[in-house]
């Protein structure tokens, strides 16, 4: 009588233990890290390649300083060579201010919509895996890695740019405020899951990702109109008139203007319009006495201080992943209803 064995190498579970480090996922995260494991890998490599670049930008730059003595630097600036050094650092703010768009775009609009076009969300789902719990890991798994990305990338380039930080007014803390700090991982996430949201609604990758573009670059434009309210303007006075003599109000360190000009200040602590007076500018003694008629005694400019800085990015990443939480929301509510 014949005996039947079982070979162990047939009856071994296939998937998770074919290579490295994957065995260690399973389930629905397994499935997500095989569906998206090219756009994965592309993202650590990005990260790391990026993050090299600016260690490498970053030791040029502190080697051409170093080797600069003091008396070669203008008065609170930087060399006139360093143009060259400023430009770089400019030109990588501007890439990593892509961040964003890649994220919802690439990332976020293709996620669940693919899925829905090409009919796995219907297979999965029809497992013994709960909608609730392939839609959180579908989710949680490419924000993780999209959150740890940003992180690393605008970490090294905050540390590129500290050293230079205020030392020219092209260098300043306003012309990377959205690329530094908290801001840039808060932000990717919102246009991420926006993204994801956009693609369960249209069930269409190309349309979704469309879409999603339009909706990104909208939410761009809303940024850089608002993120200046979120600190408190503060402002500097003389009270010494305003005639040739008169000195102008000095701004703090690194302090960005904020209005169109200089007010005017009177002795009733009202604040006039620089153009008050104006047809009067061509002579000098009768643009005086019109000052004077109207009591006019110095000069306010408002501004926002560099100090404000970090509290400005945290009120804004703040808002940025209550938005994120709402739509996440959506996203997992209507997913669990309306999913296939």
């Amino acid at each position: 009588m014949t005996t039947l064995t079982r070979d162990p190498a047939r009856t071994a579970p296939a998937g998770p233990r074919r290579s490295g480090w994957v065995p260690r996922l399973g389930g629905p995260a397994w499935l997500v890290w095989r569906q998206h494991r090219a756009a994965f890998w592309t993202l650590v490599a990005a990260t790391l390649l990026g993050a090299l670049v600016m260690v490498h930008l970053r030791e040029q730059m502190m080697d051409y300083l170093a080797s600069q003595d003091a008396s070669s630097r203008k008065s609170g600036g930087l060399p006139p060579e360093f143009e060259a050094y400023a430009d770089r650092l400019f030109s990588v703010g501007s890439y990593l201010g892509y961040i964003p768009v890649l994220a919802g775009v690439f990332l976020g609009a293709p996620l669940i919509a693919g899925d829905l076009e090409s009919g796995t969300a219907k297979l999965v789902t029809s497992q013994s895996v709960s909608r609730l719990r392939w839609l959180t890991m579908k989710l949680a798994l490419p924000a993780a890695m999209l959150a740890l990305s940003t992180a690393v990338l605008t970490a090294v380039f905050t540390w590129w740019w500290s050293p230079v930080k205020g030392l020219s007014d092209g260098l300043s803390w306003t012309s990377f405020f959205s690329v530094t700090g908290v801001t840039p991982v808060a932000y990717a996430l919102l246009t991420f899951t926006v993204g994801v949201a956009v693609g369960l609604l249209l069930r269409r990758t190309l349309v979704s990702m469309v879409v999603t573009l339009g909706i990104v670059v909208a939410l761009g434009f809303v940024w850089d109109q608002v993120w200046r309210s979120l600190g408190n303007v503060m402002s500097v006075s003389t009270d010494q008139g305003v005639g040739p003599d008169a000195v102008p109000p000095e701004l703090p360190a690194q302090a960005e203007q904020q209005g169109q000009s200089t007010y005017f200040l009177t002795d009733a602590g009202d604040r006039l319009d620089w153009t008050t007076c104006l047809d009067q500018m061509e002579n000098a003694g009768a643009h005086t006495a019109c000052l004077e008629s109207e009591h006019v005694i110095g000069w306010s400019v408002d501004y926002l201080p560099v100090s404000q800085m970090h509290s400005m990015q945290w009120l804004g990443a703040g808002l940025m992943f209550a938005v994120t939480a709402v739509v996440v929301a959506f996203v997992v509510l209507r997913g669990r209803k309306r999913l296939l």
